[in-house]
C-alpha cells in the first residue's frame, strides 16, 4: 500500500523517458509555433522539471488559451463527481505537442469541398455524409483445385 502522496508520487514509469528517446531534447520541440486555439496533447517530458504538469494531466487533450515565450496556459477538461470542471494549465512547451485529432475531419473537409465544386459543375447532387462499409457482394466460389472438405468430430479413445 502507498504510504507517500507528493506531486510526483507513483510516476516512476509515467514520467521516463521512452526507449531510444533518452538524451538532450531536439530543437524542433522549440521551434514550435502554438497559437490561441490550437489543440495540443499534454505529454510530460521527465527531462525537464520547470513547468511539468499534475499527473492526472499526462495524456490529456486541451485548447490553448494563452501563448508566452516558452509557455502556454491549456484549458483542459476535468471530470470531478459527475460534472466537468474547466481547468486552466500553464505548461511549459517541452510538455505539449500539436494533436493530430483533427487531421481526420480537416481531410474531410477539404475532400467534401472539392467534391461538391466538382458536382456542381457537372450539375449532379452528392452524398458528402460518411457511409458505413456495406455488405460484401454475392459472388461464386470456384471449386476448381479447391475441393470441398467434410470436417467431423473424431471420436474420443483413451490413450492409456
Amino acid at each position: 500500500m502507498p504510504h507517500s502522496f507528493g506531486l510526483r508520487a507513483r510516476t516512476r514509469h509515467l514520467f521516463a523517458r521512452d526507449f531510444r528517446q533518452k538524451g538532450s531534447i531536439k530543437l524542433s520541440t522549440y521551434m514550435k509555433t502554438y497559437k490561441v486555439g490550437d489543440i495540443v496533447d499534454i505529454k510530460a517530458n521527465g527531462a525537464i522539471h520547470k513547468g511539468m504538469p499534475h499527473k492526472f494531466y499526462h495524456g490529456k487533450t486541451g485548447i490553448i488559451y494563452n501563448v508566452t515565450k516558452s509557455s502556454v496556459g491549456v484549458i483542459v477538461n476535468k471530470l470531478v463527481g459527475n460534472r466537468y470542471i474547466e481547468k486552466r494549465v500553464n505548461i511549459r512547451i517541452e510538455h505539449i505537442k500539436h494533436s493530430k485529432c483533427r487531421l481526420d475531419f480537416l481531410r474531410r473537409v477539404k475532400a467534401n469541398a472539392a467534391a461538391k465544386k466538382e458536382a456542381k459543375e457537372k450539375g449532379v447532387s452528392f452524398n458528402l455524409k460518411r457511409q458505413p462499409v456495406g455488405p460484401i457482394k454475392a459472388h461464386h466460389v470456384s471449386i476448381k483445385g479447391n475441393r470441398p472438405i467434410t470436417v467431423s468430430p473424431v471420436p474420443y479413445e483413451d490413450l492409456v
